[in-house]
């Protein structure tokens, strides 16, 4: 599911949104601290594993907590998208399912 797909989706349900420009450098380490604490995850949770930096620089090499965080907040592209989130909660966007199960979750009563 592409990141598109999950604003189709949004806005067809009539969900509002707002898009977070990460890749211009926006997304600071307590940011990601607090946007994986939302998905329940661990940073290596969320990169892009399939992404060539990935696979060219941090492939097959033990990262700690920390240092995963600095890796994604330098090079945002590795973080897997799309990701959704509110005050509460977040979710990875992928699968599809996962979108909808956070839309029925928070957005219809």
């Amino acid at each position: 599911m592409k990141s598109r797909n999950a604003l189709k989706v949004l806005e067809e349900q009539n969900i509002p949104y707002s898009i977070v420009p990460y890749l211009e450098g926006t997304l600071d380490i307590n940011d990601l601290k607090d946007l994986l604490s939302k998905l329940r995850l661990y940073p290596s949770d969320i990169v892009r594993k399939t992404d060539a930096l990935y696979k060219e620089y941090y492939k097959g090499k033990d990262f700690s907590n920390v240092e995963w965080l600095e890796i994604l907040v330098n090079n945002p592209k590795l973080i897997e998208r799309p990701i959704l989130f509110n005050d509460k909660d977040a979710v990875l966007g992928r699968p599809i399912e996962n979108v909808i199960t956070f839309i029925n979750k928070y957005y219809k009563k």
